[in-house]
């Protein structure tokens, strides 16, 4: 695939891993992009991982017509990108290697030592030309390893993005939103500062492409990606609606979820119901970073709570969850516990907002708890 007259798509699209980073589902796969850019000089935009190896470097023998290429741009050096950075050099031994003054540091972790000789670090603002090309490096540390920099080229105005922007899936089929929305926050989210960092850094480019390491190359209506990087990095919610989580033991706090779910889409609120028992927990944490509310229902469970709504809980405090009102739900056969174990986990989160409101059940919800639920559901969109 042609980006443009001199840049050209060399990356590979795996169908056949089932858990991204061995924790994220990955259903409809994952493209590991790499880019060539031809001019009197070549230059590989990063490799692929190494499941990909041999179909990586079929396809850049094929772009490259039997030259050699004379430089690797390493822009982010985490397995499903460094994967085949000692295949590519053995294969052509005259190639330079371009990466970060930090990532020189920690490449002998993924290639043998010695490629090291071969490497030049950079450092901020310095350049690269290739003739009618130039590449600009700029530092992008914990966007979302120390080591990251990105790359963008001056004479077509392309930004090589490393994993920002990236997304899951397949980039030819499925739409960016959702997919980049859950990579972001299960991959990148926690860093939100630095990514803040990088967006300052873009604005003062004359963008007019955007080619990350994962997902489709981005070159229509870039405001909006911007845009949406701009509110996930600030950990603003994106939209209004809700997110109901629950564990449930038995159905009965399930059911609970259900109704006032129900209930606020009578009243015309997004909402989303996860299960967290069945349902993705990456998927549930992008809709709690998503959405302004979010409600909690769960079972107590040995004098504590749902083991996977502690989970969730972890998660959330993990990838620094914060600016959202949070409803909850319990439910106990005789010492309800779920909501004030709920609680001493919200209350180490930055700026979150707990209704007093808490909606008790004891095991089976009563005429009393749904009057509770419709009164929670009026305080929710109040």
């Amino acid at each position: 695939m042609r980006i443009s007259d001199s840049i050209v798509y060399t990356g590979a699209f795996d169908r056949d891993l089932d858990l991204f980073e061995g924790q994220y589902p990955v259903p409809a796969g994952v493209s590991y992009n790499s880019y060539v850019i031809l001019d009197e000089k070549t230059a590989v935009m990063d490799s692929v991982d190494s499941r990909k190896t041999g179909e990586w470097l079929g396809r850049l023998e094929a772009v490259l017509g039997g030259k050699s290429p004379d430089y690797l741009v390493i822009q982010h050096l985490e397995p499903d990108h460094s994967g085949s950075i000692q295949a590519i050099a053995d294969k052509y031994p005259d190639m330079k290697l371009i990466l970060s003054a930090k990532a020189l540091g920690m490449l002998p972790q993924f290639a043998d030592a010695g490629l090291a000789n071969r490497a030049q670090g950079v450092k901020e603002n310095d350049t690269l030309c290739l003739g009618r090309h130039t590449l600009k490096f700029f530092m992008a540390p914990m966007v979302h390893w120390p080591e990251v920099m990105v790359s963008y080229e001056e004479s077509e105005k392309v930004l090589f993005s490393a994993d920002a922007f990236g997304t899951f899936g397949d980039p030819e089929k499925d739409e960016w939103l959702p997919e980049a929305r859950r990579y972001y926050f299960n991959i990148v989210g926690k860093y939100g500062s630095p990514v803040s960092a990088l967006l300052k850094k873009a604005a003062a480019l004359e963008i007019q492409a955007i080619l990350p390491l994962h997902g489709p190359v981005l070159k229509e209506d870039l405001a909006f990606y911007l845009d949406k990087y701009k509110v996930w990095s600030s950990y603003a919610p994106e939209e209004k609606g809700t997110l109901v989580a629950f564990g449930s033991l038995h159905g009965n706090t399930a059911k609970a979820a259900k109704l006032l779910s129900d209930l606020l889409k009578a009243q015309g609120e997004t909402v989303t119901l996860i299960d967290l028992a069945r349902d993705d927990m990456s998927l549930a944490l992008a809709e709690a970073f998503r959405f302004d509310k979010t409600v909690l229902a769960c079972s107590t469970y040995d004098g504590g709570f749902f083991p996977k709504m502690e989970d969730f809980l972890n998660h959330l405090k993990a990838k620094t969850f914060q600016k959202r009102r949070v409803a909850l739900i319990e439910n106990g056969s005789w010492a309800p516990m779920a909501a004030k174990g709920m609680k001493a986990y919200l209350e180490q989160m930055k700026d979150i907002s707990v209704l007093e409101n808490v909606v008790t059940i004891k095991s089976t919800v009563s005429s009393a708890n749904q009057a509770q639920l419709e009164a929670l559901a009026k305080e929710l969109l109040a």
